[in-house]
């Protein structure tokens, strides 16, 4: 990858950890601030007050992704990062537990996950794009394990209202951060028209992805219901402990996920590696059903599941990112997130009713057979084109629409954009059906 690549790359997954962080690091610990508040001894506000923040994140990913298509990636999360931080105030301030439950949901409606990726996206090639995917990606396993060594350490020393302060501080830090550090993506912005939602949302390829990240996340939320669970009761493992088992397993795991992700890259085998990922996560779960409560084999089976977890996380993205047409980028990734808060909303809850009713199995019964029918329809599923990218110097005198027209109409141009105040044009170009030869014999004719 190129500095800016790699700055970009950095720079966008220390602003999405960021947002994880703010629903991952209360986790530990809100249970028992809940009770400290008028009205949070009621186990039902509490749990409103909790999950609020991914619900109301899920209804405003996809208007956050089509308005970032529309005004720009950076305006559209530097919004989101102040709404954040405005909730985080509300929260710290909050007296009772009807305004923690606004206070979290003003949190979750700064939803800038996909304007997040669809940035990253627009900064790198497609040959590096999976790798800054899974920089971002990464951050989710790393945040729920970092946030489970440190909630209580901090609830301790600075209490619920300082974390919020402190998050709050973060996400406006990271506005210079952002505006500084991270380039912005000039040549694409200006792409054809856009896209109507519709034709994103009835695209067969884009629908697997979709309901990949829903599925996965699904099942990380109904396994996380039933494992510690396991842990403290099978094993006297108490749950203040329990990050010495999930911060190892998670580092480790990135010792195979990384390498995997590099041989899906230079192979091209997207497809494949995803399927074997997928393949792992099934087995994961119905291990679990089997294994029931050994402490070692759950310990092994976490650590094949971060490893699934990891290489999805990194390549879904990625994969829309390359699917989706260039100019509603940021819709296909705003349907995607939503997805993915849809499907972690469903697995606490859809989790919860089957534990109650069912026994633990149960659940694990409902991820395995959730993890396979995501395997059987990704099969169907095609490699992404390899997508080239061409500069070509122009007159600027050309008559701009009907070039561009003609270089959109060349074989394998996937997107053309012509900048004639610097006498270029930038052509995004499908590998496997490109002809140079083509648009050498259409500059000749335009000169």
């Amino acid at each position: 990858m190129s500095p800016a690549e790699r700055r970009a790359g950095v720079t966008l997954a220390a602003i999405f950890a960021l947002r994880m962080l703010g629903l991952f690091l209360i986790l530990p610990v809100f249970s028992v601030f809940a009770k400290t508040l008028p009205g949070g001894q009621n186990l039902a506000w509490a749990g409103l007050a909790l999950g609020a923040f991914g619900m109301v994140q899920a209804l405003f990913q996809l208007p956050f992704g089509v308005a970032s298509d529309r005004f720009g990636r950076k305006p559209v999360i530097v919004f989101g990062l102040l709404m954040f931080a405005a909730g985080c105030a509300l929260a710290a301030w909050a007296p009772n537990i009807y305004w923690m439950i606004g206070a979290r949901a003003l949190q979750g409606a700064g939803a800038i996950s996909a304007a997040v990726s669809a940035l990253a996206a627009d900064l790198t090639r497609e040959q590096h794009r999976t790798k800054v995917m899974a920089m971002i990606g990464s951050t989710i396993g790393l945040v729920f394990a970092v946030s489970l060594v440190a909630a209580p350490a901090l609830y301790a020393v600075i209490g619920m209202h300082g974390m919020f302060l402190l998050t709050g501080a973060l996400s406006l830090i990271a506005i210079p951060v952002l505006l500084r550090l991270v380039p912005a993506p000039e040549r694409f912005e200006q792409a054809a028209p856009r896209v109507p939602l519709w034709s994103v949302l009835r695209d067969g390829q884009l629908a697997r992805l979709h309901f990949g990240v829903f599925a996965i996340h699904m099942v990380q939320m109904g396994m996380f219901l039933i494992v510690p669970r396991i842990l403290v009761e099978s094993e006297h493992l108490p749950l203040e402990a329990h990050w010495k088992i999930y911060l190892p397993v998670v580092l480790a795991s990135f010792a195979l996920m990384v390498p995997a992700i590099i041989y899906a890259e230079k192979k091209r085998q997207m497809r494949r590696v995803l399927l074997v990922a997928i393949g792992m996560l099934a087995a994961t779960q119905l291990g679990f059903l089997l294994v029931r409560d050994a402490f070692w084999p759950i310990v092994l089976l976490l650590f094949l599941f971060f490893v699934a977890f990891n290489i999805a996380e990194a390549s879904l993205p990625s994969l829309v990112s390359r699917i989706a047409p260039p100019q509603a980028k940021g819709a296909a990734l705003g349907v995607y997130n939503t997805s993915q808060s849809i499907g972690a909303a469903m697995g606490g809850a859809v989790g919860g009713v089957l534990a109650a009713h069912l026994g633990a199995q149960a659940v694990f019964a409902a991820t395995t057979l959730l993890a396979v029918i995501w395997w059987l329809w990704a099969r169907s599923m095609h490699n992404p084109p390899l997508l080239l990218e061409r500069e070509l110097a122009i007159d600027p005198h050309f008559e701009i629409a009907s070039f561009r027209r003609q270089l959109l109409a060349l074989p394998g141009v996937r997107e053309a954009i012509v900048v004639p105040e610097r006498g270029m044009a930038y052509l995004r170009v499908n590998a496997d059906g490109w002809d140079e030869s083509r648009l050498r014999s259409l500059m000749r004719g335009n000169v």
